[in-house]
């Protein structure tokens, strides 16, 4: 598989191309939304190599990430499905490995029984704390060379561009 920096350079070199055939092509804009795709694709199969070791894929990460950090350490299927963006079949199949394996449970809300509640389980709460620690060197090995200032400038950025992606969908959908 070519580096990522080589596969940036032939992008650049496919994009001036194209901008002969199409002169009013937004360059910079088409330039960092093909980065921003690029290195999130890199990111996600890096996480994959990760967590392979421990038999997850991105999506059960997620949720698990996501019941360990909430409240009661629990949530329900509709709020799973819209932070993991997942649709209501593959958070079912999500569901179904991670309580197979003993990480989450399933059941009825105290206060609603027509209600799902999901909560992850000691078991998934004790396979996290094992899980991150290892991660850590290479989180670190990405942003060496970013001082704070850079990383609060990406942030901020990345940010309002997710702001503005929030925009242009409910524009769309109106």
């Amino acid at each position: 598989m070519a580096s990522l920096t080589k596969c940036i350079d032939m992008m650049n070199e496919g994009i001036e191309r194209t901008i002969r055939l199409i002169p009013q092509l937004p360059v910079a804009e088409a330039k960092l939304s093909r980065l921003m795709l690029m290195v999130s694709g890199s990111l996600n199969d890096e996480l994959e190599l990760e967590l392979k070791p421990y038999k997850l894929n991105h999506s059960e990460f997620l949720t698990l990430m996501f019941l360990n950090s909430r409240p009661e350490s629990s949530s329900t299927p509709g709020e799973l499905c819209e932070f993991t963006k997942q649709g209501a079949t593959n958070m079912t199949r999500i569901g179904n490995a991670l309580v197979k394996r003993g990480l989450i449970t399933r059941g009825g809300s105290d206060d609603d029984r027509r209600r799902v509640v999901i909560r992850i389980t000691a078991a998934g709460k004790r396979l996290i704390l094992k899980m991150l620690p290892p991660l850590f060197p290479r989180l670190d090995a990405m942003f060496v060379g970013f001082s704070d200032v850079d990383k609060r400038n990406l942030s901020r950025l990345l940010r309002k561009l997710a702001h503005n992606l929030d925009q242009a969908d409910s524009d769309i959908q109106a």
